[in-house]
């Protein structure tokens, strides 16, 4: 069936309600929308499903999650853990509210129980819950970072961890097995309360979540101590991060926190910021507003399912806030955290740190520096959850782990990037450090005089609808069957094709097997400890380019990155 077809069915089938209809037919003129809306279905990927919002099968609407959801019950049927239950949560997104209960319902009426948390909560709470309550698996109704017009829908299993291979691939055939939306199983929510199957989580999850994460702080009666005088500016970005972020700030000791008043409250909206995302600098234009009116040391910004932190910090030398990018604040966390555990002689002598395959390089520094082995997975924080598994099935124990988007997650209590434990963990260090005498953009310089001044960027090749996917794909072919020698200044030194499983050392020939799982990813290992990467996004149309380089100083550093990333740019956008 071509894509006018469905969009006649869609128009005409009584499968499909009146406002579905309406909405449908107020396009029926513009026959791009209508290729875009029907073109495919909204993939239900290794991730669930992520897109507009809106009526059509390539969109985000009632029937593609209910689709989704009569796939996911059909297999926890099979598996035979249907009482066990499933979590869900959401965020501040529009339909957000109403695709949760949606979902809580289709698996009751399947004979699965649920437990919904009573309002918006975060995506590391949500991880959190469903290894506290034991459940089969955790479902979070949340587009991240996307702007307004998106909405999402993850899945995780039972160790809190989102679906990885092969139960993905298993899950998604039983979602595409799915043929006819009246295949999906209804109750109401009365009938589903009787039967004990629809439930609602209380605000004493709340409790034991953050104090999980308090126990994770290394000095205490330091933050007791600054926090009085450390002054904190933060914005949850109109999501859910202040549901827990406020009270977990005072409870620890931190009694000059400003929340930015503007973006306080959840709105799906997000009518203060064109992008809700902390990666990007434009959605911290209040906070900094905010941070120069009361003379903040730390300005700290959640996306609005709180599981990433972006960072300013104060620079006493020039009085500005400085931007630190995700390698940063990640591993300006993990040097502090890492330094004191030594310090305290709770270190794990075969500890390990765990890293996505496209961020920094200083991250094996720090791991050689102190002992711990540093282990690379491909990026999602679902595959670092998989890898914290099996080093614990090793007996290797969990130290840190994050990924350059802006994700870390500092203890083994959840099996996802946890924004929440990350703003304590980032305040904790500016209590420590101002301490001593120092900002923490004086502890950040410490560390590149330390190991080097290693630096990471990356930039994004947009490519919107049916047209722009097939652009994407043909990049990545052309640079598939590209012979690279050099980027830039650099020779290629070793050449990953992670959808082959093919290595191949550029210097000497030599082939061998990257040992990754399949993903649509191109590695370049440059000369003089730099590298590129490119991928398809798995969650917006965008093809994303990595880059890393080694300087001297801040200066060399910044010069060299810039040039990289001008040379990959140029070189991607030639195979378009």
């Amino acid at each position: 069936m071509n894509y006018l077809e469905e969009y006649k069915r869609w128009c005409e089938s009584p499968e499909f309600d009146e406002e579905t209809k309406k909405e449908l037919l107020s396009i029926k003129d513009d026959e791009k929308e209508i290729e875009d809306r029907f073109y495919k279905e909204l993939e239900f990927g290794t991730a669930g499903l992520r897109g507009v919002i809106g009526a059509g099968t390539n969109r985000m609407n009632k029937y593609t999650v209910g689709k989704a959801t009569q796939g996911l019950a059909n297999y926890i049927l099979e598996q035979g853990s249907e009482d066990k239950g499933v979590v869900i949560s959401y965020d501040s997104r529009r339909m957000s509210k109403e695709f949760s209960m949606q979902t809580a319902l289709i698996l009751n009426a399947n004979g699965i129980k649920t437990y919904l948390f009573e309002n918006l909560r975060p995506v590391p709470e949500l991880s959190f819950a469903v290894r506290k309550l034991k459940c089969t698996a955790g479902i979070m109704i949340t587009a991240s970072h996307n702007p307004p017009k998106y909405n999402g829908y993850k899945v995780y299993w039972d160790n809190g961890s989102q679906i990885v291979a092969p139960r993905d691939k298993n899950i998604i055939a039983k979602v595409r097995a799915v043929e006819s939306y009246s295949e999906i199983k209804k109750i109401s929510r009365e009938e589903a309360e009787e039967k004990g199957l629809f439930n609602i989580i209380g605000t004493k999850m709340d409790d034991k979540y953050i104090s999980v994460i308090e126990s994770k702080i290394l000095n205490p009666e330091i933050v007791k101590k600054e926090g009085k005088e450390l002054k904190v500016v933060y914005t949850p970005l109109h999501g859910t991060g202040n549901t827990i972020v406020e009270r977990l700030l005072h409870e620890i000791g931190l009694e000059n926190v400003y929340v930015v008043p503007e973006q306080k409250e959840p709105d799906g909206e997000f009518p203060t910021v064109s992008y809700p995302n902390p990666e990007d600098p434009n959605a911290f234009k209040l906070a900094l507003e905010l941070a120069n009116k009361v003379d903040a040391d730390v300005v700290l910004a959640t996306d609005p399912d709180a599981d990433r932190l972006g960072v300013f910090a104060k620079d006493k030398d020039t009085e500005k806030y400085m931007s630190y990018t995700g390698n940063m604040s990640a591993l300006l966390i993990a040097e502090y955290r890492i330094s004191q555990m030594k310090e305290k002689n709770i270190l794990p002598s075969n500890g390990v740190i765990i890293e996505s395959i496209v961020s920094s390089e200083l991250t094996k520094a720090i791991a050689k520096y102190y002992g711990l082995e540093c282990i690379e997975v491909l990026t999602g924080f679902k595959n670092i959850g998989a890898a914290m598994e099996k080093a614990k099935e090793e007996g290797k124990p969990y130290v840190f782990g994050y990924e350059e988007s802006y994700g870390c997650l500092i203890g083994d209590y959840a099996r996802d990037k946890d924004g929440i434990s990350a703003v304590m963990a980032l305040c904790e260090a500016a209590c420590f450090y101002k301490s001593k005498g120092k900002t923490l953009w004086d502890a950040m310089e410490d560390i590149y005089k330390k190991y080097g001044y290693y630096k990471e960027d990356q930039v994004s090749i947009v490519r919107e609808g049916a047209e722009g996917a097939k652009e994407i794909e043909k990049m990545m072919t052309n640079m598939r069957n590209t012979r690279v020698e050099k980027i830039g200044d650099y020779k290629v030194l070793t050449f990953k094709d992670v959808e082959k499983d093919y290595v191949k050392d550029m210097i000497t020939g030599k082939e061998s097997k990257t040992g990754l799982p399949k993903s649509n990813v191109l590695y370049y290992a440059l000369e003089n400890d730099s590298w590129c990467c490119v991928r398809p996004s798995g969650t917006e149309p965008k093809i994303k380019l990595y880059m890393g380089i080694k300087g001297t100083s801040d200066e060399d550093a910044n010069k060299k990155l810039k040039d990289l990333k001008e040379a990959m740019v140029a070189l991607v956008k030639s195979k378009d």
